[in-house]
Formats: structure tokens, C-alpha cells, sequence
């Protein structure tokens, strides 16, 4: 398995290197070889009155990404807490994998790893050629990603393994884009456009 770990606001130490990588050794060896690249972040609140490190794990398991993050005051214990939730995901993961392999005609979309997304094509000309350096504005962060359709259902599913408060998707039936997101007060909802 491939294993990147970043830290911000921190020096990733041998110690702590070594500590991330045997759990998150010890989460993923149960799941048969499913994962070939974990990308882990590692950080500290830069404001020395709230004590809050945190470790967020993205692996990606046969095509799906699956993302986990865990919080404490202690940087160890948050990669303790890290590496369960992401054993409990991937076991989730597992048994639905399980359970598409008896359904008929439904099959999980790829999603790419990272070294897939970077592409083994070569250029031509310089990338740089007739552009002018410049930060992007500060606090937004852009992702990319491949949308392929998905019903409601496998949104949710999404949703699940990714870890956040919403995910969204290009719906299989409309072609459009919607939102699935939890509720403060249970369950889940969908935003789509108005026709």
C-alpha cells in the first residue's frame, strides 16, 4: 500500500510516522489488499487556546474513495480514533460490495486514484508558456473530481464513506446535478435545481 502523510502546522517526526503507519497498517490489513493508496493529513490548531489535533485518512479502496476524521487534544489518540472509524467504513464498504455482488446489473462507479488522475500521458510545450503566477484567493480550496450518475441511493452511500455533511452527485435519471446532505435533526435531504 502506498501511504502519503502530510503534517500542517506540524513536523511529521519519525515517531509519529511510524505510529500512523503501523494503525493504519494494522485498520487496513483485514480488508484483503482492497487498498493501494492512503493520503493522511495530519494538523494542529494553529491558536494555542484550543487544544485540537486532528488526522484525516483518504484511502482509496478499489476506485472508491473513502475519508475519515477523527479530532482530539492528543495527536496520537486522534490517529487511534482515525484508524477505527476508518476500519469500521471500510468494513461497511466490504459488506455492501458483498451485497452488490448478488444484486443483478448494479455495479460500483470508478473513481480514480490519485496516480490515475495525474496521468502517465507526456505534454507538448511548456504548461507555463504565456501565464502569470498568481495565489488563488485565500480560503477557497478547489476539488475535482469525476461525477459519474448515481441514483439517490448510492448517494447516500457516498455520503457514508466520505464522511461529511454532504455529498454531491449527477443524478442517473436526470443527468443533473443534486446535493444530498444530513439534516441537524436526523435523516438526509436533496437539493436540486428548479426545472
Amino acid at each position: 500500500m502506498k501511504l502519503l502523510i502530510h503534517g500542517r502546522n506540524l513536523e511529521v517526526t519519525p515517531a509519529i510516522r511510524d505510529y500512523t503507519e503501523d494503525k493504519l497498517k494494522r485498520a487496513i490489513s483485514h480488508f484483503d489488499g482492497m487498498v493501494k493508496e492512503a493520503d493522511v493529513h495530519l494538523s494542529v490548531a494553529r491558536n494555542p487556546r484550543v487544544p485540537q489535533q486532528t488526522a484525516e485518512v483518504t484511502v482509496f479502496a478499489n476506485g472508491t474513495v473513502i475519508r475519515a476524521q477523527e479530532r482530539s487534544e492528543n495527536l496520537y489518540a486522534s490517529i487511534d480514533l482515525v484508524a477505527g472509524k476508518l476500519a469500521r467504513q471500510l468494513r461497511r464498504y466490504k459488506d455492501r460490495q458483498g451485497d452488490h455482488h448478488h444484486s443483478h446489473g448494479q455495479h460500483a462507479s470508478h473513481t480514480p486514484s490519485f496516480s490515475e488522475m495525474a496521468g502517465e500521458a507526456a505534454v507538448d510545450g511548456s504548461l507555463l508558456e504565456g501565464k502569470e503566477a498568481a495565489l488563488p484567493s485565500r480560503g477557497v480550496r478547489r476539488k475535482y473530481f469525476e461525477m459519474p450518475p448515481m441514483s439517490v441511493e448510492a448517494a447516500l452511500h457516498q455520503l457514508e464513506l466520505i464522511d461529511h455533511d454532504f455529498y454531491l452527485f449527477r443524478d442517473e435519471s436526470s443527468g443533473e446535478l443534486q446535493v444530498v446532505y444530513r439534516r441537524n435533526h436526523g435523516g438526509f435531504g436533496v437539493i436540486q435545481a428548479k426545472a
